[in-house]
């Protein structure tokens, strides 16, 4: 229902661009280079009643007005007219209600159907054809908020430095919703995220980071509610400056700033994973909720000479256009806002290699990657990449510019090929543990530009990697022909859980192998939360649609091998941080690396091209003496990945003996044992860690 205007609008201000509040008012500015008109629609609290305005100034390409009198809380959303004209790349409708791209807080749900989308859903002509239904009634509504107000005392960023950093990649539901010591009004929110207990666990185990899967505005796929499924990973972005609102507690936005306070107060960094790479309004088919009908040829890629198709390098029907300067400057205003604001230490960008696209292709010196590397804010954030995506060109791994960091795949790869005793995987693998200098050692980058890990949320969890061959999505309700199939996964002998003891303890052992080798590589380890319970999702690898017990942590009841393993997980870390030998700052520290074989000699040539000699050792140590006598000297790994004992010469040491400080095979076992022969029986599948005695 539309009420008669009762704000007088003025002029405003351009350079400010979403809703800001004043001292008498709200100024509001848009970005629409093709635009013919915009109206400011203002709505009552329930959302019914809604005033037109409109903006009376366009400057440099923005529509803008100061609302006198209007304060912070009130609702709103826009009308674009402009041409609707699909195959030039423009679809305005003002009869649909849109969301400002710089709204802070969304409220209410998308109400999906025909209002909803920009054309006659069932005309023959699809998108050609033109819709008038109004959408206000069926959108989602946009909030003034005083970001002001969210900032009430200094805050201290734990700023870790890169070669301390473990990332622990978890899900602000996931964590929470099972968890029997958190209020139940707080399970599945930011506040519950950040309740003590919480908190306290992941500082317990000892991570650095929490990386968080995206909390940015996002609604439920229609076919998913078909389906009473929801999107449960996020990755379908509308709101880059709004958090999602199913993760509110009481305390509304301010329970997310809470929720970082009390992670920094620990001592433990907020990372979050972020998706500007595409949005939730698809291909020409999607429906119509913001950008689509504010300036659709200016924030998405369209095929050239064909613009009513878009540029589908995502994979998902649509693709941010991060060369045009205003969409380029929206995301890095959205991430200033992020770190500024809401205190935020990090990102890790979902596509990365989408945001370093230029027309011609992939670009390390692309408008992008220039914005944020002179930016004095984000460019001392920790930016991490996920270098791929589906267009030309698209596998990035080594390829982002100095100051990035990068998901590593090849690692996730090798370790778990390396750890089935594939042959031909021991000289990938030699790389990886050390960093995968093949990959980064160049332009001055350092060891922590590798991210590595052997799982995350896109696949099988650790205890899954181990218990099957094969996918098992069903209750994703594709058939099972969703996630991905080629897993290089291995159940030993039963699909799936089983009573066979034999069975669980390779399996058990196969964790402890590859939560080790993670732990003692060089680069940035990357934890699954719940991987170090034995968390299952039952063979499920794409649980993008689960937000049920299938993918989230069960707290209660843990079996003492979740226990088992999650003191393991503890205590790799801690030794980890302890020493420097096993989180390498600096390929050019002055330490001295060896590859050694069974018998006890360095690597030749001839051993690295045996595809069956995967048994290996890793002999660190420093030419020069450690300062801090709690630091090792020097250390040896060695890596059995046979279902069999294999005899390893150890080698001499000038000044004493080698003592055990951990084997995958004995868990329990007390450290610190000498060993004083030369020969050690490596035991099968089997990781061991010597210090100097």
């Amino acid at each position: 229902m539309t009420r008669q205007q009762s704000y007088e609008i003025e002029a405003g201000d351009f350079t400010t661009l979403g809703a800001t509040p004043t001292e008498d008012g709200v100024n509001f500015a848009l970005f629409s280079a093709h635009a013919e008109r915009v109206e400011l629609c203002l709505f009552d609290e329930e959302g019914r009643q809604e005033e037109r305005i409109i903006l009376p100034e366009y400057t440099n390409e923005i529509w803008h007005g100061h609302v006198r009198g209007l304060k912070p809380g009130a609702l709103y959303g826009y009308r674009v007219y402009g041409p609707y004209d699909p195959e030039q790349g423009h679809r305005f409708n003002p009869n649909k209600l849109l969301i400002d791209p710089y709204a802070r807080e969304i409220v209410g749900e998308v109400k999906w159907g025909q209002a909803t989308f920009g054309y006659d859903l069932e005309s023959d002509e699809k998108d050609l054809s033109f819709d008038e239904s109004d959408s206000a009634s069926s959108m989602l509504k946009c909030r003034v908020i005083d970001p002001s107000r969210l900032i009430d005392k200094p805050e201290t960023k734990p700023g870790t430095p890169w070669h301390r950093t473990i990332f622990y990649e978890a899900h602000v539901k996931g964590m929470t919703q099972l968890h029997p010591a958190i209020p139940e009004q707080l399970r599945g929110t930011f506040e519950g995220l950040g309740h003590r207990k919480i908190v306290d666990y992941v500082k317990a185990l000892g991570v650095s980071s929490i990386e968080l899967l995206p909390v940015h505005y996002f609604p439920d796929d229609p076919h998913l509610l078909d389906k009473r499924l929801k999107n449960y990973w996020g990755y379908n972005t509308i709101g880059f400056f709004a958090p999602a609102t199913r993760y509110y507690g009481p305390n509304g936005l301010a329970g997310f700033r809470d929720m970082v306070r009390a992670f920094h107060d620990a001592g433990i960094e907020v990372i979050l994973d972020v998706v500007y790479n595409h949005t939730a309004e698809g291909n020409e088919l999607g429906p119509t909720l913001s950008f689509k009908g504010i300036d659709n040829f200016s924030y998405y890629r369209t095929l050239p000479d064909q613009s009513r198709y878009y540029v589908n390098d995502t994979g998902t029907g649509n693709t941010v256009n991060t060369s045009h300067p205003r969409v380029l400057q929206m995301i890095t205003d959205s991430l200033r806002y992020w770190a500024e604001v809401m205190n935020i230490d990090g990102f890790r960008f979902d596509l990365g290699t989408i945001l370093g696209r230029e027309p011609e292709g992939f670009d390390q010196r692309g408008g992008f990657f220039d914005a944020v590397g002179q930016d004095p804010v984000l460019s001392r954030l920790k930016l991490i990449g996920e270098p791929w995506d589906i267009g030309p060109g698209g596998y990035q791994v080594g390829g982002f510019p100095p100051g990035w960091s990068e998901w590593n795949d090849k690692y996730r790869d090798t370790m778990r090929d390396y750890w089935k005793d594939e042959d031909g995987t021991a000289g990938d693998f030699a790389a990886r543990v050390l960093g995968s200098g093949d990959i980064y050692d160049l332009r001055g980058r350092r060891p922590w530009a590798s991210v590595n890990f052997v799982t995350a949320h896109d696949g099988f969890t650790l205890n899954d990697l181990v218990s099957y061959d094969e996918k098992h999505n069903e209750a994703n309700g594709e058939e099972n022909k969703d996630g991905h199939d080629h897993n290089r996964s291995f159940n030993y002998g039963a699909e799936g859980p089983t009573d066979d003891n034999a069975i669980n303890e390779i399996r058990e052992r196969q964790k402890r192998n590859l939560l080790a080798t993670l732990l003692f590589s060089h680069g940035v380890p990357m934890l699954l939360a719940g991987d170090e319970l034995g968390r299952s999702q039952m063979g499920n690898n794409n649980g993008y649609c689960q937000d049920s017990e299938l993918s989230w942590l069960h707290w209660r009841d843990l079996p003492d091998s979740a226990k088992k393993l999650s003191d393991f997980t503890r205590r790799l870390i801690d030794l980890r941080q302890a020493q420097p030998l096993l989180r390498r700052e600096n390929w050019r520290d002055g330490m001295v690396i060896r590859w050694l074989n069974p018998t006890g000699g360095e690597q030749t040539e001839d051993h690295w091209q045996d595809e069956g000699s995967t048994t290996l050792g890793l002999h660190l140590l420093y030419e020069q003496p450690q300062q801090d006598a709690e630091h090792w000297s020097e250390a040896l790994l060695l890596f059995n990945p046979h279902d069999g004992e294999v005899t390893f010469h150890l080698p001499e040491r000038e000044d004493g003996s080698w003592a055990i400080e951990l084997t995958t095979a004995d868990p329990d076992a007390s450290p610190g044992v000498v060993h004083e022969v030369a020969d050690y029986m490596l035991q099968p599948r089997s990781l061991v860690l010597l210090r100097p005695a």
